[in-house]
């Protein structure tokens, strides 16, 4: 089985919908998809009946936007009930946040030398979950930037010339709403971009012991072969779920291709395994 945990679509800031996407993972030979949208069920239904129909399995997730001492954490959630009132509540005040920033963008990008509206960003936006990568396609739409990865680069990186902070969930509350929904949490790519000092192995550890954490996104194209072996390592020290997974968002990141990180099917197993145990929605 070829099980690609970590995908994308238009109701964020992917570029496929969920048919196309569903599409694409046939084409590309995948058996499994975990559909994982920032912050939004949204797509859910399509990707599902989707699946139906090219014969893929479409895994239930979120990618939940969490902070961990300010520093910005991705939370992936498989199996939670997406009717969980508590859940839905704090995944709007998250989209909330993502909306309320972007006037604040758009005026210091005025104030670069790239004018820009509201009205611009919103015409990238196809779903509920607004976001940075709205902002970089609508510098490429008026011709600032050639692409995501360099508006990123140069003005929208985290403490960039153009970014404006927003509200994130405490990483340990994301980890017991995940829980709490019924579903099993995993974190998304927690050492890529430099990211390895804000989330060792001590920390780790308490977020299991504590928390609930129960897996790790390790075969990530964010992490190089010696950060995906350490990390496999400490997996297995703490007992997590290793999972694997390309981060697809279709145009919208360039080194992310459908499978380029690829999950156990055994550990697909497992965590299917886990969902249904508690009543979760895989």
């Amino acid at each position: 089985m070829r099980i690609d945990l970590h995908t994308h679509t238009l109701v964020s800031d992917g570029t496929d919908t969920p048919t196309q996407l569903v599409s694409k993972a046939a084409a590309e030979g995948l058996d499994v998809i975990g559909l994982t949208d920032h912050d939004t069920f949204d797509g859910l239904r399509e990707a599902r009946l989707a699946g139906q129909a090219a014969g893929i399995e479409v895994l239930a997730g979120l990618e939940f936007s969490t902070e961990k001492d300010g520093a910005s954490v991705h939370l992936l959630g498989y199996g939670c009930d997406p009717h969980d009132e508590e859940l839905l509540d704090e995944l709007a005040r998250v989209r909330v946040g993502r909306s309320d920033r972007v006037p604040g963008m758009v005026a210091r990008l005025t104030e670069l030398g790239m004018p820009l509206t509201v009205e611009d960003v919103l015409a990238q936006a196809s779903g509920t979950s607004l976001g940075r990568p709205h902002i970089a396609d609508a510098l490429v739409a008026k011709g600032y930037v050639a692409h995501r990865d360099e508006a990123f680069r140069h003005w929208l990186y985290e403490g960039g010339p153009a970014y404006v902070d927003r509200y994130s969930t405490d990483l340990t509350r994301a980890i017991e709403l995940v829980q709490r929904a019924r579903g099993v949490a995993v974190l998304a790519h927690p050492w890529g971009r430099g990211r390895r000092g804000d989330l060792p192995e001590q920390y780790l550890a308490e977020l299991v012991n504590e928390y609930g954490l129960e897996g790790v996104e390790v075969d990530h194209p964010d992490h190089d072969a010696a950060t995906r072996a350490d990390l496999r390592a400490v997996a297995s020290r703490l007992g997590l779920l290793a999972t694997g997974s390309s981060d697809h968002h279709g145009l919208g990141k360039r080194n992310n291709p459908l499978g380029a990180g690829l999950t156990d099917p055994d550990v697909y197993a497992e965590l299917v395994r886990r969902i249904r145990a508690r009543g979760g929605h895989p």
